[in-house]
């Protein structure tokens, strides 16, 4: 009787301490999980960029100089998302409407529907990489089967940050 009152109470015990081993571990997980969700959200609130200028000059290049108007530095370009939306010749006077997600290239010149960054200024203190009070040139080639129409005025571009932060402005043809 009194082993089986012992192997009882020793049960007891061992179910607790898992039930409060799986329960701190689930606040650590749960906290930490806030805590990087609150390190995003803040990382977001001090990026943001700015479009000053969009050139369009013959269809197919788009340069484009944005300016770092935020306090986070921007490194990984390939994690940017480059949106055109624009008119091609062709379909009535107004055009057909072609939107395109351009991905980034880092071997120099791009090819059709790729962009690259063409210069980062001033660039004393991190070379190659997008500090807050910077202006940064970008070169968007557009595919020349679609070029965009010359006179079309609704044209459209978005950038988006690696964090989700955007910037967009009209343009052109």
């Amino acid at each position: 009787m009194i082993v089986a009152a012992l192997v009882s109470i020793a049960a007891i015990l061992i179910a607790t301490y898992v039930f409060t081993t799986g329960g701190f571990y689930m606040v650590d997980t749960l906290t930490y999980s806030f805590k990087e969700m609150q390190d995003t959200n803040n990382e977001q609130l001090k990026t943001e960029i700015n479009i000053d200028s969009i050139n369009q000059a013959d269809g197919q290049n788009i340069y484009v100089t944005l300016t770092n108007t935020g306090h986070e530095k921007i490194r990984d370009f390939s994690r940017m998302d480059v949106i055109v939306h624009y008119y091609t010749p062709g379909g009535g006077p107004e055009g057909t409407l072609k939107i395109i997600w351009i991905p980034y290239t880092d071997q120099g010149t791009p090819n059709d529907n790729e962009w690259t960054v063409t210069g980062i200024s001033p660039a004393a203190i991190n070379p190659g990489i997008f500090d807050p009070g910077e202006e940064m040139t970008i070169w968007i080639k557009i595919s020349s089967g679609d070029p965009v129409m010359e006179g079309s005025v609704n044209n459209w571009l978005q950038i988006t940050t690696p964090n989700g932060v955007s910037a967009s402005k009209y343009f052109n043809g």
